[in-house]
């Protein structure tokens, strides 16, 4: 369906998390702003999310502390219960979403169409976007922009950064250094590499490349001892910022950065937001879907092996959101497939080629 171009008074985006699809959000955002530079934006969000996302101006964030369950949930709905908006955009397929899209007071609450309106999201909307199949999880989301009738733009991010974050990012990685920036932990532990691996590619990096190596994560147990590995194993100078950073110093340091080597988590879709390639690892899921969306061609995909071993079945007879987040899974991967993805990252570089070109969305 596709409804008036009309700009309206209002409209709320309902997307909580995670960061990586938050990411993806807001080229569909700057479309809208693009074409409706008077509406009023509404986007209600996780609380982890919008630490990163407060970054973008003329836009009320409205959070959600997932992890307070339904007191969180008691306390948005008297939030919103006075408010009401011309449009919800309805982005996210969960439950929680569903239940919270029912408080929103909007005439129009525009959602997926009903092959995809999983967890009630159907019953919660009244329009649905076009039916779509087997698309990347961004373009998913411009189809809310086709469906409203907004005319295409260039995808962009425009995230404004804080000077406090652009220090940080020089600090590590000054103008002139190359730098090989390694996220190696996903949320989800069965995305990760091994250590001894990312170890073997930070030597050849520094070695072979004459790159630095910074490593980056979050403050967990798991990622500060991945870190401290690779650390241990890689025998270079490596500088470990592993759960040091916020996520706003994260994307300076990314746009600061030569590349990114990281498995399927948000840094991925961050590098995205500042133009910065990434060399994806990905066998537990599949890069055509949640891929990093300007630097699918620099990933290392093994999700087609990775269905054939542990699924039996080749990649295009498995539902198009299917994780193959199995033990050995990322084993696949080897080590010179990646630093050979390195390499040509870098040759586009040493030429002085863009890393991508941003399509129209």
């Amino acid at each position: 369906m596709t409804t008036s171009p009309s700009a309206p008074d209002s409209l709320c985006l309902l997307r909580l998390s995670a960061i990586g699809d938050t990411c993806h959000v807001v080229p569909l955002l700057r479309r809208l702003q693009s074409a409706w530079p008077q509406t009023r934006y509404t986007w209600i969000i996780g609380k982890v999310e919008a630490k990163l996302m407060r970054l973008i101006p003329d836009v009320e964030f409205i959070t959600v502390d997932k992890r307070a369950g339904l007191a969180a949930l008691r306390e948005l709905s008297r939030a919103l219960r006075p408010r009401s908006f011309d449009v919800l955009l309805d982005l996210q397929l969960a439950l929680r979403a569903s239940l919270i899209a029912m408080q929103v007071r909007a005439p129009l609450k525009l959602g997926f169409d009903r092959a995809r309106a999983r967890e009630l999201q159907w019953l919660v909307t009244n329009k649905k976007i076009a039916a779509r199949s087997r698309e990347h999880v961004l373009d998913s989301f411009i189809g809310f922009a086709d469906a409203l009738g907004v005319p295409p733009t260039p995808l962009r991010w425009d995230v404004p950064l804080p000077s406090d974050a652009l220090s940080y990012a020089d600090a590590l990685a000054p103008l002139g250094q190359r730098t090989l920036l390694i996220s190696p932990c996903s949320s989800h532990p069965q995305r990760n590499w091994a250590a001894d691996r990312y170890a073997a590619v930070a030597r050849y990096a520094v070695e072979r490349c004459g790159l630095q190596v910074v490593l980056v994560g979050g403050p967990t147990e798991l990622e500060r001892s991945v870190g401290a590995q690779i650390v241990a194993l890689a025998g270079v100078p490596i500088r470990n910022t592993v759960g040091q950073d916020t996520l706003p110093q994260l994307l300076a340091l990314l746009g600061r950065s030569t590349v990114l080597l990281a498995p399927d988590s948000g840094p991925v879709h961050m590098a995205a937001m500042v133009g910065t390639p990434v060399i994806g690892l990905y066998a537990a899921t599949n890069p055509a879907r949640s891929g990093p969306y300007l630097s699918r061609d620099n990933c290392v995909d093994a999700f087609a092996r990775a269905a054939r071993q542990f699924r039996r079945r080749e990649p295009q007879d498995l539902p198009w959101a299917t994780k193959i987040e199995t033990p050995g899974v990322m084993d696949l991967i080897g080590i010179d497939e990646v630093t050979t993805k390195l390499d040509a990252v870098l040759r586009r570089h040493n030429r002085g080629l863009p890393p991508h070109t941003a399509p129209t969305g």
